[in-house]
């Protein structure tokens, strides 16, 4: 059994639900799985973990800087580990190009290259927004040619299939046995 470290950058809430997903395939694949929000921890990967899974949403075109600085900070163990990314943003929903570009963006400014990265469409949370917000996404969903423009409802794009194949196939990647059993 293995214990991966799932730590992620959340703005409204679709890269966490993503995330939890993630840990309940880890757990449904007899791993034990720990996410933690790193708006509200450490900023370094606790001892004996077996693999780490960085999750980072993009909102005007970029990561989250902390997820950012956390993968600069913890590059040399998470180059050490069996580690991956998970890249969450509206544009993984038919503009596969500017997705990539957010992925190079993010290993260009963290210096980590992860060998396993995940691109997942997020969500247009409409109801969450504030007018401005509301209004404005309306408006690049319209300029990007989408008909999702009832702002009374939200658009969930997340493929679950691919987020479980990801998880899946990252997990049957991993060495045989746990950190301790290797120590």
């Amino acid at each position: 059994m293995a214990k991966i470290y799932i730590p992620y950058g959340s703005v409204e809430g679709q890269t966490a639900h993503i995330v939890e997903y993630v840990a309940d395939v880890v757990r449904a694949n007899g791993h034990e799985a720990e996410t933690v929000d790193l708006k509200h921890s450490g900023d370094r990967i606790p001892a004996g973990q077996d693999a780490v899974i960085v999750a980072a949403s993009v909102h005007m075109g970029k990561h989250e800087g902390f997820v950012v600085d956390f993968a600069r900070r913890n590059r040399d163990d998470l180059e050490r580990l069996p580690s991956a990314l998970i890249s969450v943003s509206l544009a993984a929903h038919g503009d596969e190009h500017s997705a990539e570009g957010y992925v190079a963006e993010f290993e260009e400014q963290s210096g980590w290259h992860p060998a396993h990265v995940g691109i997942f469409p997020g969500a247009l949370l409409y109801t969450q927004y504030n007018f401005l917000k509301r209004q404005l996404m309306k408006k690049i969903t319209k300029d990007k040619g989408s008909t999702d423009l009832d702002t009374s409802r939200d658009y969930v794009y997340t493929e679950w299939d691919g987020v479980k194949r990801f998880t899946e196939d990252f997990l049957s990647a991993l060495p045989e046995g746990s950190a301790e059993d290797r120590s």
